[in-house]
């Protein structure tokens, strides 16, 4: 997904999967082109109805190529909602990590002591490159994980066909025709990690966009109680929730657009895990492909100046 590059930018995977965890942008002759290849595949994927299987394996497909190109880069707003408040940050992604930075919380810009004591958070990773190396590792790796459980979609899960609905702002292409497919466990899928395993206990809704072959939303629900490693690392509660929703951005470029995450349970059998958040994305600027690190954080310090002026 770029739904999963994205979706690594949260907490459920760091204890669950490292993120159900966490990507998103002619001439009249080109324009001709598309909108010919655009009726090609709208005609193509009238028989993918009737497999809906084969329509979420083709949307997964697109979704790890997406993953695979890193050459659209943006910055772009996030807002984290939590029983405690919020926070707004601005984000970039560079060619290394992604750098963000606080510009809200509540919907209030810092303060002049808060806004100095942010800045310093972020350039140590500028002046520790072992800070900023483990922050590059620690992205590579949910974002791998996340990678994961997209892969598994097609096998872990039976889809039915069950009604269509229109994009919108947020969600897939605004006016496009969105199939909505409901999904169970397979029972003869075998997870192969740790990682896979809260799959087995999940069932929801996915929505395709079934021309650009892209997923628009996932929104899952744990129907069990289910156990990862072996019930000893711990467990998620039954009615367990997750939502990602992305959207394109411009060029079939797609990005995450929200994501909800609301679950409970145990970690190492006695510590209880609860995590309540909504996240919206917005605002994508795409950004020259090959800014460092420092050179992100200048553009987020001058993207940050305008935000302080402007209402939130």
């Amino acid at each position: 997904m770029t739904v999963v590059t994205s979706i690594a930018r949260n907490a459920v995977v760091h204890s669950i999967v490292h993120r159900i965890a966490r990507s998103v942008a002619p001439t009249c002759a080109s324009m001709l082109l598309l909108a010919a290849a655009s009726f090609a595949a709208q005609q193509a994927s009238v028989s993918s109805y009737h497999d809906p299987g084969e329509l979420v394996r083709k949307a997964v497909q697109n979704e790890i190529k997406a993953a695979d190109d890193d050459s659209a880069r943006f910055l772009f707003r996030g807002t984290k909602t939590t029983p405690k408040g919020s926070t707004t940050r601005l984000y970039v992604e560079t060619k290394d990590v992604t750098a963000g930075l606080v510009v809200a919380y509540n919907g209030k810009p810092l303060d002049a002591e808060q806004r100095r004591a942010e800045e310093a958070r972020v350039e140590r990773f500028i002046d520790n490159p072992e800070e900023l190396r483990r922050k590059r590792e620690q992205e590579r790796e949910n974002a791998e994980h996340t990678m994961r459980i997209v892969r598994a979609l097609p096998d872990a899960f039976l889809f039915e066909y069950a009604g269509e609905e229109t994009g919108s702002t947020g969600i897939g292409r605004a006016g496009a025709t969105l199939v909505k497919l409901k999904f169970r466990p397979n029972p003869r899928y075998a997870p192969p990690s740790r990682v896979e395993e809260v799959l087995t206990g999940m069932e929801g809704f996915v929505l395709v966009d079934a021309v650009r072959y892209r997923l628009a939303s996932i929104d899952g629900t744990l129907f069990k109680e289910v156990g990862f490693g072996w019930g000893i690392l711990g467990h998620l509660d039954r009615g367990g929730r997750f939502m990602v929703q992305q959207q394109e951005v411009g060029d079939n470029l797609w990005e995450i657009s929200g994501m909800t995450l609301r679950f409970t349970g145990k970690l190492l059998l006695f510590k209880s895990l609860s995590i309540s958040s909504v996240e919206t994305f917005s605002g994508f600027k795409r950004v020259p492909a090959d800014l460092t690190f420092a050179q992100a954080l200048d553009l987020l310090k001058k993207e940050e100046t305008f935000v302080a002026s402007s209402p939130m």
